[in-house]
């Protein structure tokens, strides 16, 4: 029995304001969403309550980490239970919980190939770490990505995202990007063939002609919700092996059954590729992240040191398989399939009586409104999606601004959302946008 005094915690919104304000780098103080301060104290799957004990709706899942739901006892209770036997095992020594996950992730890989996994901290190392082992066993420099992808803040992984906002000075190069098949407002416009012909031609203009792979979100998430339409990852993977290269699938916010009709959203268009990297709802807000590579392509990693503080902690890989037994279960993919539906049927509706709505789209519970100043031009109006964001607060519903032009609303929601939740969602979100006038 300890005699420790416990820690004091100031939950009012004010004074935490006021901490981060004096104490956080302005690189981590200055993402918030809101203009005026939140504090959320406690949340139950799909719903969050305030430091006022206000309830919302979560259409955020805490950036996608949230994907069973919060505090959900089943996975609280794995890692509490591995946290009070051991609490962290680096995997210098063998620890049965994170060889117990690894097995059950590779048995949800497309069947044929043999899978390997390698767990890291977040999904920004398992991008690094994807980029090297890509580089490794093809001997070849050049990547190639999508023009609004996001694969992550540090130093390799802003390499290869192509939004202006999250890049920063000194990033490494070779490097190469791509249109993305956008099919509302992409520069080729709808189809796929031109996306796919720009593929050959960037790598005949931009690389040595020969590329260690590409990096595809099967569904980009901060892009503003951008899903790869039917052909283009199966092409995109063609091109990229024809040139010397691999396939990589980001499925860090598109995973776990998110996009409701597969486990992984690369599924829908039959691809199989050489590496998948995996984070966020994989833990249930838990750090843990993962690349999961066909065997061949990981091993010449073994020829040099690499290793991840953290990566494989136990703790993490204990709410880790909580959630892929819950997913199965609880028939989590089939509800986000469900009300995914049923949502953006509704979103429809909205476009139908705000002209204010350019497009409305996703797939499961990954889902976007996008806001135009006109209908025709489609010209962004990061303005109006400001605007309407600020609403929805009012309404108890959390989501974010998202798009290369912050013009896009993005729901991706904890994956228990009921259908129940769709009506308060859809009347909270029509009333935003009704008071803007």
């Amino acid at each position: 029995m300890n005699n420790f005094a416990p820690l004091q915690t100031d939950w009012s919104t004010g004074d935490t304001a006021r901490r981060r304000d004096k104490y956080y780098a302005a690189s981590q103080s200055r993402f918030v969403p809101f203009k005026d301060p939140i504090v959320f104290k406690r949340g139950s799957m799909q719903y969050l309550w305030d430091a006022d004990d206000q309830k919302y709706i979560d259409l955020l899942g805490m950036n996608v980490c949230i994907s069973v739901g919060h505090s959900h006892p089943k996975v609280v209770t794995a890692a509490m239970e591995q946290a009070e036997t051991l609490t962290h095992c680096t995997t210098m020594f063998y620890h049965p919980t994170p060889a117990h996950l690894a097995e059950e992730l590779a048995a949800t890989m497309p069947r044929g190939p043999d899978w390997v996994v390698h767990f890291t901290n977040s999904g920004a190392e398992a991008i690094d770490l994807a980029m090297a082992m890509a580089r490794t066993y093809t001997g070849n420099l050049d990547l190639l990505a999508l023009r609004t992808a996001y694969h992550g803040p540090t130093s390799a992984a802003q390499s290869v995202t192509g939004i202006a906002a999250f890049r920063h000075p000194g990033m490494p190069g070779n490097v190469s990007f791509v249109p993305e098949p956008n099919q509302y407002r992409g520069i080729f416009g709808k189809g796929i063939d031109a996306y796919l012909n720009e593929i050959e031609r960037t790598i005949a203009s931009t690389t040595s002609g020969k590329v260690a792979g590409m990096l595809v979100e099967s569904v980009q998430g901060y892009g503003g919700i951008i899903e790869m339409p039917p052909g283009y990852m199966s092409g995109a993977a063609e091109r990229v092996r024809t040139a010397g290269g691999i396939y990589i699938a980001d499925e860090v916010q598109s995973g776990f059954g998110r996009t409701g009709d597969h486990m992984w959203a690369f599924e829908a268009d039959g691809v199989v590729p050489e590496i998948i990297v995996m984070a966020k709802g994989m833990g249930n807000g838990f750090p843990l992240g993962a690349v999961v590579a066909q065997k061949h392509i990981a091993e010449p990693m073994a020829e040099k040191f690499l290793f991840h503080t953290y990566g494989a902690n136990p703790t993490s890989c204990a709410a880790g398989r909580a959630v892929l037994q819950i997913i199965q279960e609880d028939k989590v993919q089939e509800n986000a399939k469900a009300v995914g539906a049923a949502l953006l049927e509704r979103l429809n509706d909205l476009k139908n009586r705000h002209q204010a709505i350019g497009d409305v789209r996703g797939r499961g519970l990954m889902l976007a409104i996008e806001m135009v100043k006109d209908r025709n031009t489609k010209e962004p109006d990061e303005n109006v999606t400001a605007a309407v964001f600020e609403h929805c607060r009012d309404q108890r519903l959390i989501l974010s601004k998202s798009g290369p032009h912050r013009s896009c609303l993005r729901m991706v929601p904890p994956m228990c959302l009921s259908l129940e939740d769709v009506d308060a969602v859809a009347d909270g979100l029509d009333k935003a946008f009704s008071s803007l006038g």
